[in-house]
């Protein structure tokens, strides 16, 4: 018989993310719509369902409470990153594994996704939420430097594998900065519509961070 993991106070872990994204789902609409100022736990709460002292269960202030659904801005890629096949260019493999998500279901929902973005943009005037982004370019980069690492067989630890996973965690951040604000002000987003040259500008970004040591296959 198999059990689930559970945290210290009898819930499962998968059960505890669900709840944490859910809260964060509405603390990020409240935080979108009247500012984070203006917001309070009592009203993250009662936008849930959930008493005040459960919000305070799972986070440490009302903050911190966008932070899963920030996380959400990075999901997609990184589950894309994970699966990069050696005998593939990243070119190659991101407008596969993007243009799949036509047939699939991605792994963040379109709304969440939004959110992600819309909280990212408020980062640039909140401290708070621009700690909970940078967390997450963080996970990227801890994600980047085992997938470089493997790539150029060298430890993650190695300080080149670790540069090389911080330049490219960077333009992936400012990358995602990029498009996120166009499509919040309603700019024209032709051109993230099309995965192809999404993909290539991704993996181009990439590579010149890299210097050109990331991207191409390997044996």
């Amino acid at each position: 018989m198999t059990t689930q993991k559970r945290s210290a106070g009898g819930m499962s872990e998968q059960r505890r993310a669900r709840l944490r994204l859910e809260i964060s789902r509405e603390a990020a609409r409240l935080f979108w719509e009247q500012g984070v100022a203006a917001t309070s736990g009592d009203q993250i709460a009662e936008a849930v369902g959930l008493s005040t002292r459960t919000i305070w269960r799972h986070f440490r202030s009302k903050e911190s409470c966008a932070e899963p659904i920030v996380m959400q801005g990075v999901v997609t890629l990184l589950s894309v990153l994970r699966s990069w096949p050696r005998q593939r260019s990243l070119e190659d493999h991101l407008a596969a594994e993007l243009a799949g998500f036509r047939h699939e279901k991605p792994p963040v929902d379109t709304a969440d996704e939004m959110l992600a973005m819309k909280m990212i943009r408020l980062a640039d005037t909140e401290p708070a939420l621009r700690t909970a982004w940078l967390m997450a370019c963080d996970q990227t980069e801890r994600e980047l430097r085992a997938i470089i690492a493997d790539r150029l067989e060298r430890p993650a630890g190695d300080p080149e594998v670790r540069m090389h996973a911080a330049a490219a965690a960077a333009v992936v951040r400012v990358l995602e900065e990029h498009i996120g604000a166009a499509i919040l002000d309603g700019a024209d987003i032709t051109e993230f519509t099309d995965v192809t040259a999404v993909s290539r500008r991704f993996a181009q970004a990439i590579r010149t961070a890299t210097g050109g040591l990331v991207g191409d296959p390997v044996a």
